[in-house]
């Protein structure tokens, strides 16, 4: 039996305060495969973002454990990649220079950086812009440059925190297609929390959906839909079926949160 690349196993998790206790998430459990690209979705404060930080080691589960490569997760690490949502280049560094960061604290030579980032400049789309600082890019291409810069440092797995939510609607279309390319030449293990529905069946290999807090799974929904995708898909029956069955699932847990 192949041991996934990433496991939650019955993760609890309480916020403890002085004015009470808030459990976030009750009993959390789910796998993913070497390769495979997740996203969660699910009701707001449903404890999407906190099942993400407690992978990447940013909050301690309160019970239960999270397993990469059946070795147990106990704090921050570079086998995992994080993008959040909010652009957190090096202001003072340029594009280059903020893909090569990680790689330059590794000790890796200037000739290896360099290879790297130009590589990682070419899938991204952003030849031409290596001497530019984060100040003269737009927030796409700002997006860009973060999901370079943790794929440069080859994680065995890419977190990924609502990074297109700030965007506007037409550049985020832009981004998942460049995601997309990006994660089908390095096949990299992504878990991506995200809200919007479309977003979730473009990318994804499964969906998962969770419940209203305290969040655990509802229900696994693997996306049947041929790769390599375009834009195109968003338009099909498959796919409105899909967000059919989505929706109601989260409509179904946002009326019992309310």
């Amino acid at each position: 039996m192949t041991t996934p690349k990433l496991e939650i196993k019955d993760v609890d998790k309480i916020f403890r305060t002085k004015s009470g206790d808030t459990t976030a998430l009750q009993k959390t459990s789910f796998t993913i495969d070497d390769g495979e690209f997740v996203t969660i979705l699910g009701p707001s404060g449903c404890g999407k973002s906190t099942v993400l930080r407690i992978v990447a080691g940013l909050e301690e589960a309160t019970t239960g454990e999270v397993l990469l490569d059946g070795q147990p997760i106990d704090g921050p690490g570079p086998d995992r990649g994080m993008v959040f949502q909010s652009y957190t280049l090096y202001p003072w560094l340029t594009v280059k220079e903020n893909i090569s960061f990680g790689l330059k604290l590794k000790g890796a030579k200037q000739k290896e950086r360099d290879d790297l980032a130009r590589h990682y400049l070419q899938l991204i789309g952003l030849e031409g812009f290596e001497n530019h600082y984060p100040v003269q890019l737009s927030g796409g291409m700002k997006q860009r440059v973060a999901i370079a810069r943790a794929l440069a440092n080859d994680p065995k797995v890419l977190l990924m925190d609502e990074p297109f939510g700030a965007l506007d609607a037409q550049t985020r279309n832009i981004m998942q297609e460049v995601l997309l390319k990006a994660w089908e030449k390095s096949k990299k293990t992504i878990l991506f929390i995200t809200h919007d529905v479309d977003e979730s069946i473009f990318l994804a290999d499964s969906v998962y959906v969770m419940t209203a807090r305290p969040g655990r799974l509802k229900k696994k929904v693997p996306i049947d839909i041929a790769r390599p995708r375009d834009f195109s898909v968003k338009a099909t029956n498959q796919f409105a079926q899909y967000k059919e069955e989505l929706l109601s699932l989260i409509r179904e847990e946002s009326l019992k949160s309310i």
